[in-house]
């Protein structure tokens, strides 16, 4: 290496530019005044190292003198701040979703949670599977939301309840029930009378079973979210004041807050309820509208996304370990709580999964693995390692110690050794519903008169000629003539041709619901089956013969391969 040049005695052109363009430098990467309070605009004020923190007290067994909850302080010369107890806190929390995991796994999923480091877990609740037909109600088996919550108490985390109506969550009608697209003058999320006699029947049968675990009542809920992202949604002001009024009524109280996205949470926020905001990484300018808000209130993340869901069709959606460690250090500096979402994302059982519809309609895969700290299959990754490294750097005690990795079992090779045709399957199935015109899923008088939820619709009636046939088919649909099958119908390709037939013979159209978009205004518009007429040659058919396909666990006990060894 050489010696380092001698510095000229000359002004050289460079200097003479820089000291021309230094105020419009500095006035144009400076914050903006109207910012200049703001910590996160203001990193040189912040210590070189995060304080270490000691909650070990602060766990639902440990806290049993209670006086107040989750409260936010504020004091001069330092960032705003939460408290429990009046202890500094900061929340940390992962997201699992007791409905996405079989409950012998809950246990394993949790302790994974508390000895990565977080504090806290938070979860939605989903109406459509409490609720499958009115007023009756399941809360039972991989249901049993109190259970989930009282294992979260014992292992030693806080829960965060998202309790909707709306959840989004990728679910089905972003857990609405689809019982509520019967009322066509239903106005889904909006102060509708049929909507909200809905939600006040739900409210009242489920708000009961979690408001004795509040914080104050001896549990460990310590927060609530109300609704879901309505900061995009936004269809009637008076409603999410309506909700959180329905909510206050039966017994909610403590830290009430709402989550929108960065750009939205303006339009998304109530009154006197903490705003949060959901990203996918930290940036400065994510925080410019929330601090317009609420400026003197500590930052809470409701989603900080680690991945994404994915699609049929589309590329498994991965985000990077240093990229998840890049965003949740500076979070850590800022003081900033935050909810890791997921944390372990679990399994779409069933069919409860949810759909997207942007430049096409996609559902959402059976498996939520989410690129989350955990897989699917409950298994560490490198993002669990290094956030219970970032965790451990600002906690005074150690963590617990890391679960044992899920057993694993290998299964001998199966042998198919029967089948049934679905010609041979629709004897064991609940009696068609016969009709002049087709109808629509939901609104089969069938379940009690709730409809259909999920699966299949088989509509058969009968032609005497070919022609072009013409249905709207929500989502796909495959057409046979008797039992052969002449091609697929889209809720896109809605047309087509029917061979020359020389005596009448029947046409079938096997519609298959693939999950009901769960985000955005067409959740109003999402009604499955055969939507309005079917044509040949542009002239309506009749007289339609429907069975439902729902799937559900009474038809495989009725089929004869129920009883095969």
């Amino acid at each position: 290496m050489g010696s380092p040049p001698r510095s000229s005695p000359r002004l050289s052109w460079r200097r003479v530019l820089c000291v021309l363009f230094l105020p419009f430098v500095s006035s144009g990467f400076a914050p903006p005044a109207k910012y200049r309070n703001n910590f996160i605009f203001e990193r040189r004020k912040l210590p070189p190292n995060p304080r270490r923190f000691d909650w070990s007290h602060l766990t639902p067994r440990e806290l049993k003198n209670r006086s107040q909850g989750i409260q936010t302080e504020e004091r001069a010369g330092r960032n705003p701040y939460f408290t429990l107890e009046g202890h500094e806190f900061l929340i940390l929390g992962g997201s699992v979703h007791y409905f996405r995991v079989p409950r012998a796994s809950w246990r394993d999923r949790l302790l994974k949670l508390r000895a990565c480091g977080f504090n806290t877990v938070t979860t939605y609740v989903p109406w459509n599977l409490h609720e499958p037909e009115r007023g009756t109600f399941d809360f039972s088996g991989n249901l049993d939301l109190e259970a989930f919550i009282l294992l979260a108490e014992e292992v030693g985390l806080w829960v965060i309840l998202r309790p909707g109506p709306y959840i989004c969550s990728e679910m089905d009608l972003g857990g609405l029930p689809s019982w509520l697209l019967q009322d066509p003058t239903s106005q889904l999320r909006t102060t509708n009378r049929s909507f909200v006699n809905a939600v006040n029947k739900y409210f009242d049968h489920l708000i009961p079973r979690v408001a004795l675990l509040q914080y104050l009542q001896g549990g460990p809920i310590i927060a609530v979210q109300v609704e879901n992202e309505y900061g995009f949604f936004y269809k009637d002001e008076a409603y999410m004041p309506y909700l959180l009024q329905a909510l206050q009524q039966r017994g909610i109280g403590g830290l009430l807050l709402t989550a929108d996205s960065t750009e939205e949470v303006m339009r998304g926020h109530i009154k006197g309820v903490l705003a949060s905001i959901n990203m996918k990484g930290f940036k400065v300018d994510s925080f410019k509208h929330l601090y317009k808000l609420q400026r003197h209130k500590p930052i809470l993340i409701m989603e900080f996304w680690v991945g994404w869901f994915d699609t049929w069709g589309i590329d498994h959606r991965v985000m990077g370990v240093n990229e998840v460690e890049k965003s949740v250090s500076e979070f850590i500096r800022y003081g900033i709580s935050f909810n890791v979402y997921m944390f372990h994302g679990g399994t779409n059982f069933g069919f409860m999964n949810g759909a997207t519809s942007f430049e096409k309609h996609r559902g959402v895969t059976t498996s939520y693995d989410y690129d989350a700290v955990l897989t699917e299959a409950g298994d560490y990754t490198a993002k669990y390692f290094m956030l219970r490294s970032l965790f451990e750097s600002i906690l005074v005690r150690p963590l617990p110690p890391v679960p044992s990795p899920t057993p694993k079992a290998v299964y001998p090779s199966l042998k198919l050794s029967h089948y049934l045709p679905l010609w041979e399957a629709l004897p064991y199935l609940q009696r068609p519903v016969t009709s002049n015109v087709p109808i629509n899923m939901e609104n089969l008088p069938i379940n009690n008169g709730n409809g259909q939820s999920f699966g299949f619709v088989l509509y058969e009636m009968t032609i005497c000629s070919g022609g072009r046939l013409h249905a709207n088919a929500q989502d796909e649909a495959q057409v046979f003539l008797n039992e052969t099958s002449l091609g697929i119908l889209t809720d896109v390709y809605r047309d087509i041709d029917i061979p020359p037939i020389t005596e009448c013979q029947l046409l079938r159209i096997l519609v298959e619901n693939q999950g009901r978009v769960n985000f955005s205004w067409k959740i109003q518009n999402q009604r499955k089956g055969l939507i309005g007429p079917v044509t040949l040659d542009k002239i309506p058919l009749n007289w339609f013969t429907i069975y439902s396909l729902e799937l559900k666990t009474q038809f495989f006990k009725k089929t004869p391969s129920s009883s095969c060894s």
